[in-house]
């Protein structure tokens, strides 16, 4: 068993992935408040887990190895292309420590106890201005994350994760994790309203390349969703991330400002270059202040003809270069 802060991170990863256990949690954020069940097991050197919506309209997540699908009853079965966005059960928060101990400060709290079970209690305390602190709760046997917190520098909680029923076994039979067909997955969505329309293509991107000229230092490029009409790039420092896109808006009216959901901060601002008018958006984990000052640090050229055929034939999914500068 660890005797140190860094120690328990270090046995957190694996058991995020090789802990197999079945149970209810509850995630909460500002006024959001909702819960899922979940099953989890690894078996044959395959992550297999299931998550199931508990309150609303009804959803799960099934997930075999690297393959993600969400079923919806209005949509059916929808394989998604890339693991979901970093949360307490993604390898993202796993497997990526080593970075994390470089940027926050690890201490061992009173132990506590969640959902029946024993567990450590790790604070990691941010070393700059630019990140949030974070409480994690490990279950004593295993090192699994059973309680999570994110806190602002005046000590809020932002958001919260916290298992209501956890039961550590490997007897889950297969059958929870099977992945229904297409075919059965379809007859969800009879009887419900019409499909709508698939949406209209978006508009071409004008020639344009783009510079982030600041992000938080301890910040590494991660791969990034490919919005319609617009470019992004992502960053992580292994357990807070944030993204960043840019996509022109012509004559739109557009929303501008910050607003802060739990620990998310949505970040949206315009930015003229020559004739062309953009909306820079910044989205994640990071306090407003970051955000803002990220935001502001974009810079925006237009691409000569050859130079944007040059990308189209190299087949570059973005234009985004992250600058070498940092506070």
């Amino acid at each position: 068993m660890p005797t140190t802060a860094e120690g328990w991170l270090e046995q957190m990863g694996p058991a995020l992935n090789t802990t197999s256990y079945k149970g209810v949690f509850v995630y909460s954020r500002g006024d959001q408040v909702s819960s899922m069940r979940i099953a989890h097991r690894f078996k044959d050197g395959e992550v297999q887990e299931r998550l199931v919506i508990q309150d609303g309209d009804q959803g799960e997540i099934i997930r075999r190895g690297g393959r993600v699908f969400c079923i919806l009853p209005s949509h059916g079965r929808i394989q998604l292309d890339a693991m979901l966005p970093s949360g307490p059960f993604s390898e993202v928060f796993s497997d990526k420590m080593a970075p994390v101990r470089r940027w926050y400060a690890a201490r061992l709290l009173d132990d506590d106890r969640v959902a029946g079970h024993k567990a450590v209690v790790v604070a990691l305390n941010p070393k700059d201005i630019h990140r949030y602190r974070y409480r994690l709760w490990l279950e004593k046997t295993s090192g699994l994350l059973v309680k999570s917190q994110v806190l602002s520098n005046d000590d809020k909680v932002l958001e919260r994760f916290q298992f209501t029923m956890l039961e550590l076994t490997k007897d889950i039979p297969d059958s929870e994790f099977r992945i229904p067909s297409q075919e059965s997955t379809r007859k969800l969505a009879v009887g419900g309203a019409h499909p709508a329309p698939p949406p209209s293509p978006p508009p071409p991107m004008p020639n344009v390349t783009w510079k982030l000229s600041w992000h938080p230092e301890g910040f590494q490029a991660t791969p990034a969703p490919h919005p319609p009409g617009g470019q992004a790039i992502a960053f992580s420092d292994g357990l807070a991330s944030f993204s960043v896109f840019v996509a022109p808006v012509g004559n739109m009216d557009m929303p501008t400002g910050i607003s802060r959901i739990g620990a998310t901060t949505i970040f949206m601002s315009k930015l003229i270059a020559g004739d062309q008018r953009h909306l820079v958006t910044v989205v994640g984990e990071i306090p407003p202040e970051t955000a803002v000052k990220v935001a502001q640090s974009i810079r925006i050229e237009k691409e000569s003809a050859p130079q944007a055929e040059e990308k189209s034939a190299a087949k570059a999914d973005t234009a985004v270069v992250p600058g070498d500068d940092h506070d």
